[in-house]
């Protein structure tokens, strides 16, 4: 890859992860094009100003993405359960990466979720399983698969900040459960080591994460950070299937198996250290 001439392809450019690498990608000198359905947004514009082009495009509209992917040489694909559907997600993620074959696309990076591999039922780990074999299968020259735990940020999110900002940190898992977390930012060093390092990481599909505490833990620092206490409070798990059966059988499989990554070896291979929780939340804006 010739930095600052084989230009990268972002989509989601706008959101959590697309946005984080290319902060990496811009900060190292990258020629990046950032694909977002609204590039007059202000997200958008502040994209451009760093030193981004900035092209509209939508996952769903195959026209739109073969304009954005022609000449680039590498691409990185994400899609947002949680906007599209399992089944839509499932849709885009095929679609994208297809398209990114056709186009010539040299290295191809895919960020699906820690643990697809491993047939855990919940259906928007085992959608992204198969959008992984779609990639495989596609004949990319390189490609990397990566596979992020569950986000520090979802706690600034509408599922639990509402309940934060009232002292409760509402997740019916058990107390005693440890759940594996990862900052975005440390996604997007992965993702840009992805791009930097391809020759290295052809053909890798790596788990990543950064910290790994229980819900109780998670509430004591967030106690100190947010200026009031928080109480870990686990509703029954009837009421969260009641608004998202999938986002229930996510949290009966953490209680029940959970992830495994090795946050350790990943730090002594890769060479980046992970971001603790307690770090991340001093950093966030509660």
């Amino acid at each position: 890859m010739r930095k600052g001439k084989d230009v990268i392809l972002v989509t989601g450019a706008t959101g959590n992860q697309g946005g984080a690498l290319i902060e990496q990608l811009l900060r190292s000198g990258h020629a990046v094009v950032a694909l977002t359905r609204r590039p007059a947004s202000e997200q958008a514009q502040a994209l451009a100003n760093k030193g981004a082009r900035v092209v509209g495009g939508d996952l769903n509209d195959p026209a739109s993405l073969k304009k954005a992917l022609a000449g680039a040489w590498g691409a990185f694909a994400v899609q947002n359960t949680w906007e599209a559907g399992v089944e839509g997600e499932e849709e885009q993620g095929h679609r994208f990466a297809e398209l990114a074959k056709a186009a010539g696309i040299q290295h191809f990076v895919y960020t699906s979720v820690a643990s697809a591999d491993r047939r855990t039922g919940i259906p928007h780990f085992d959608n992204k399983y198969r959008i992984e074999d779609t990639v495989r299968s596609a004949g990319f020259p390189s490609y990397t698969i990566v596979r992020p735990v569950f986000f520090m940020e979802n706690f600034l999110g509408p599922w639990f900040k509402p309940g934060i900002d009232q002292g409760s940190l509402y997740m019916a898992i058990k107390p005693e459960t440890k759940l594996q977390m990862i900052a975005v930012r440390d996604i997007g060093k992965y993702l840009a080591r992805a791009f930097e390092q391809h020759e290295k990481l052809k053909g890798v599909e790596l788990d990543i994460a950064g910290d790994e505490l229980t819900m109780p833990e998670v509430a004591q620092v967030l106690s100190e950070v947010s200026g009031h206490a928080v109480k870990h409070v686990p509703p029954p798990i009837e009421e969260v299937r009641k608004g998202s059966a999938d986002f229930a059988a996510m949290l009966e499989w953490f209680d029940r198996v959970g992830y495994d990554v090795d946050i350790a070896a990943n730090t002594r291979a890769y060479g980046i250290t992970p971001t603790r929780f307690s770090e991340w939340a001093r950093m966030a804006k509660w």
